[in-house]
């Protein structure tokens, strides 16, 4: 056989993909998708095999093994990889890192394949003698091809006349691989029949058109909370599946996606159809086996939250991205990609409609579709004609608390607890209170890390830092002065649970924040005491507010409205609004009307008004003319190049040496250079931030100016790392 060349992407921070000599041992096992061990240098690499050269190249080091039996991703997967490391400016190899599940980064043969024995009938020609091989025999014979746990189940233990059957040859030993499934012992919900209304089914038609097109059509379905969009998904996911299609279906958040999967559950398994889930919380082997099974086409539907935009699933006609709006779909750190973004890249890709969902759409993604760019679904009502919650504004200026709640949300739980109705509270600060305060000096506990205050959590009693996990034991006395008066300044979570305690003596609480959900199945305990009304009032920070569809909730009450409306960071009213109506949406979705009481300093706030009377039209258009004044999405499109280092003094001075160099190759003003500053957050995790905002009227100009990036970054000094966010969304 002639010389076979791999076009490869390692697993290293390198701008392109490199080529290697597949020996002609290893040729017949090399497809496009397997991984494969390479040298680099002196020390050898994991890669990715993405095709093969047209013509032998002299000279290349040898593929030294190749790590897998069948490709992880097919080979029209490649081009959507391509194009992602290059619009995010990220190597190839990490992008298809980050896209693979968890273990198979490394040089390891990936999570371990579990595999059943399977016994089948070889010969009927002669009958055994002993009692048991005989009863083994006919059960064979009547049942076909058993597993060996299940001829356990029926003889006992078989192991001793199993192996004299299989040295007689009357019984064949085969084996066959087991799916470890994390949803198998979920209890499959009842798939209660929906009649769409109007405006669902004129939704619904325009969807079954776009899926009989065939082609790449992207759709923004605008469902006030509670309208009935994930019935809309679930129709239009039935449509591709009756076309021969697939579907992807993508979630927010893990802890969403067992509602969603029940949902869908429901609706497909007795129909046959096979689903598979893939998001991070699962274990290495769950998601191993669930992205094999993907890769080979043997799944019909799959449903996860960020990363499973990268399933590899051949034809698709459909991709669902849920709660479209949400920022979690941007990756913070490595490749910093936005699955909503590379979900409409993969469905031109590949001719599919991609079906943007949420009751709050994102700015851009609403003005997309007011230009026309993404078609419009609206569905205006809720479902079964049910009243939007009434929302209440209280003014704490008027209505000054002694603790963490005014007296009209406290009497509003007091009287929602005596209906046997349920209650919702927002406060979207973890822990007992944000910091300590020395009362004598002012003096307040900092993280030696951060350039932030420690928490405090009193259950605990500890100072934690939020950000990189650094903790301590409160001191008896403060270190600045030596006063001994150290008070807990603010209220989180944990403090409004416990002030719950004290004003509902007789009611259940519970707590739904990132400590009380670390371990597993914690988070779907509490969905499930609300869902069975065993839990009267729950309080969380922003987890509360998504998705979640809890029908004897009445009441919800937002206790600190205007902290999230003082970030800065340009998108702070967007993400403000959104919050405060998706949580507001969790009241009222059942047979009695609900209720919103939202604490504020500032009532007259745009945000806050249009929240109150659900009119995310009229909060459009205010913060779209402030956008355009500044110049910001969706009139301008912006890239973040973050510095971080040990030492502060070089990050500063690579900081304005890249700012410089950014500034020179912008030239004609296409491209404005802001800064360098320091990022908000200037210390976290030990490393010292500053930030160069790099922002253009339109994209053109700036991808010119980012291909740039790979030859800067090699002009930052050693002990400073340079990385670029492009459409950032956290500027933190």
């Amino acid at each position: 056989m002639s010389d076979l060349i791999a076009r490869v992407a390692v697993a290293a921070p390198l701008p392109k993909a490199l080529s290697y000599r597949i020996p002609e041992s290893l040729q017949h096992q090399a497809q496009v998708g397997v991984r494969l061990r390479v040298p680099l240098g002196r020390r050898q690499v994991v890669g990715y095999l993405l095709g093969f050269a047209e013509q032998p190249v002299e000279g290349l080091k040898d593929v030294a093994e190749v790590l897998d039996r069948e490709p992880l991703f097919h080979e029209q997967m490649v081009p959507f990889f391509e194009w992602a490391a290059d619009y995010y400016c990220h190597p190839l190899g990490e992008v298809i890192r980050t896209a693979l599940p968890a273990g198979l980064s490394g040089s390891v043969q990936g999570p371990a394949i579990l595999t059943e024995r399977i016994f089948a009938l070889a010969s009927d020609s002669d009958r055994p003698r002993g009692a048991k091989q005989r009863a083994i025999v006919d059960y064979l014979r009547q049942h076909g091809a058993t597993a060996m746990a299940l001829l356990k189940e029926q003889f006992g233990n078989v192991y001793n006349s199993i192996r004299r059957l299989v040295e007689q040859g009357m019984v064949e030993e085969t084996s066959r691989e087991l799916r470890r499934d994390p949803f198998a012992d979920m209890p499959a919900a009842a798939d209660i029949p929906v009649v769409p209304a109007a405006s669902q089914q004129a939704a619904l038609q325009t969807i079954d058109k776009a899926l009989k097109d065939a082609t790449f059509q992207p759709l923004l379905l605008h469902g006030v909370t509670g309208s009935g969009k994930t019935e809309v998904y679930l129709r239009a996911v039935q449509e591709a599946l009756t076309g021969g299609r697939k579907a992807l279906v993508l979630v927010p958040e893990i802890a969403l996606t067992p509602q969603l999967v029940g949902r869908f559950r429901a609706r497909f398994a007795a129909a046959g159809a096979r689903l598979a889930v893939l998001h991070s919380g699962l274990s290495d082997g769950e998601r191993y086996d669930a992205w094999r099974a993907v890769a080979r086409g043997e799944a019909d539907i799959v449903i996860g939250a960020r990363s499973a935009v990268f399933a590899p699933v051949a034809g698709l006609g459909i991709i669902v991205v849920d709660e479209e709006h949400e920022g979690s779909y941007k990756q913070g750190d490595g490749f910093r990609y936005h699955a909503r973004d590379l979900a409409l890249l993969r469905g031109q890709m590949c001719g599919a409609v991609v079906l943007l969902g949420s009751a709050t759409p994102a700015l851009t993604t609403f003005y997309r579709a007011q230009q026309g760019q993404t078609g419009y679904l609206p569905l205006a009502d809720r479902v079964m004609d049910r009243p939007m919650p009434t929302v209440v504004l209280v003014d704490l200026s008027q209505q000054r608390p002694e603790g963490v709640l005014a007296e009209p949300l406290r009497l509003a739980l007091q009287e929602n607890l005596e209906r046997g109705e349920q209650s919702l509270l927002l406060l979207n600060r973890r822990g007992f209170a944000p910091f300590l305060l020395c009362v004598d000096c002012g003096a307040t506990l900092r993280c030696p890390n951060c350039e932030i205050t420690l928490t405090y959590y009193q259950q605990q009693r500890i100072l934690r830092c939020n950000y990189c996990d650094f903790s301590l034991r409160p001191p008896d006395l403060c270190p600045a002065c030596n006063g001994s008066q150290l008070a807990p300044e603010g209220a989180g979570t944990e403090r409004l649970e416990e002030e719950l305690g004290e004003l509902l003596p007789t009611a259940v609480i519970g707590r739904m924040d990132r400590d009380t959900t670390l371990r597993k199945g914690a988070h779907q305990r509490l969905i499930d005491g609300m869902a069975n009304r065993r839990i009267d009032v729950l309080v969380g920070t922003q987890m509360v507010a998504k998705g979640h569809d809890f029908p004897g909730v009445t009441l919800v009450g937002v206790v600190n409205a205007d902290s999230a409306l003082n970030l800065p960071d340009f998108r702070a009213a967007e993400r403000a609004f959104s919050l405060l109506t998706q949580v507001a949406g969790r009241a009222g979705r059942g047979e009695q009307p609900g209720r919103v009481l939202i604490q504020t300093y500032d009532p007259d706030h745009y945000v806050l008004s249009c929240a109150a009377r659900h009119d995310y039209r009229s909060f459009y258009e205010e913060e779209l003319a402030n956008r355009q004044v500044l110049g910001y999405p969706p009139f301008g499109y912006l890239a973040n190049c973050l510095l971080a280092g040990n030492d502060e003094q070089r990050v500063i001075a690579a900081a304005e040496g890249l700012a410089n160099s950014w500034q020179q190759l912008a030239g004609d003003g296409a491209v404005e250079v802001l800064g360098p500053a320091p990022c908000p957050l200037s210390r976290l995790r030990g490393k010292w931030r500053r930030q160069i905002l790099l922002k253009a009227a339109s994209r053109p100009p700036l991808r010119r100016l980012l291909s740039h990036f790979n030859a800067l970054r090699g002009q930052v000094p050693a002990g400073v790392a340079a990385t670029i966010d492009v459409d950032p969304l956290d500027m933190l």
